[in-house]
Parts: C-alpha cells; sequence; structure tokens
C-alpha cells in the first residue's frame, strides 16, 4: 500500500497519508487534521475500511465509467471538506471483482458510508453535489438509508 499525497488545508503543506492508520492522519508542520483519499482493493479493503477509526465513504467506480468520473471530483471535495471526519476509499471494481461480489454491486458509481465496519448507507448512481452532500451528511448523523 503506497501512502497517498495530501495537501493540509491549514497550512498547505504536502503530507504523506497512510492508507491504513491508527488515528487520524494530521499534518507533520502544523497538526492539523487532513483529508484521508485513499485506494483499496480486494486485498487490503479489511484493513483500510473495515477498521478505519473514522466513517469511510467507499466509492466503487471504473476508469471507463463516465459517471464515475464526474462524481469522483465532489466526493474529493466531500472529503476535503471534513477532514479528520471521514475517509474516502476509492475501490476500481475491475481490480477488485470480489469486493463487487461481496457488496452486490450492480450499478458504478456505488456509493457506501461504512461505520465501525458496517455499512450505514448506501446509494447507487451519480447525483448532483448537493445530494451527495446531504445524503453523506444524514449517513454520518446516523439517518441513512
Amino acid at each position: 500500500m503506497e501512502p497517498a499525497l495530501a495537501t493540509c488545508p491549514a497550512c498547505g503543506k504536502t503530507n504523506r497519508v497512510p492508507a491504513q492508520a491508527a488515528g487520524r492522519p494530521r499534518c507533520g508542520n502544523c497538526k492539523a487534521d487532513l483529508p484521508w483519499i485513499v485506494a483499496a482493493g480486494d486485498a487490503d479493503f479489511a484493513a483500510v475500511a473495515e477498521q478505519s477509526p473514522v466513517p469511510v465513504l467507499v466509492d466503487f467506480w471504473a476508469a471507463w465509467c463516465g459517471p464515475c468520473r464526474m462524481v469522483s471530483p465532489v466526493l474529493d471535495k466531500l472529503a476535503r471538506e471534513r477532514p479528520g471526519r471521514i475517509k474516502l476509499v476509492k475501490v476500481d471494481v475491475d481490480k477488485s471483482p470480489g469486493l463487487s461480489r461481496r457488496f452486490d454491486v450492480q450499478a458504478i458509481p456505488t456509493l457506501m458510508v461504512m461505520v465501525d465496519g458496517k455499512v450505514a448507507a448506501r446509494q447507487a448512481g451519480a447525483a448532483p453535489a448537493e445530494v451527495l452532500r446531504s445524503w453523506l451528511d444524514g449517513a454520518l448523523a446516523g439517518r441513512g438509508n
């Protein structure tokens, strides 16, 4: 698992962010919470997503999927707006067929919110930014669908 790079929203420094960690990633310079955006697959999903210390937004996507490419920047923005509060985990369905089967992913993009390793909310298909924002906030507040 390669660490991802994240820019600190507080001071602008670039930091390495591990895919899995016991706590939340913090800036090495100013100690502010960092956005946590990583990829996972069949081999490391349990460690990266299900054992996360913070709620996880899982994005099942594929490179060839137009709606996935439209939703991806919105999800990145939602994760950057909530540093230390959520972890965005991107799962490429073409590289992770086991996860696609396990979570019965029939359409992409499929989004899930996981809290304490359990699916708290799920949504398939692309939606406008405001719809995704309210869905995510509702799921994090325990009002998932």
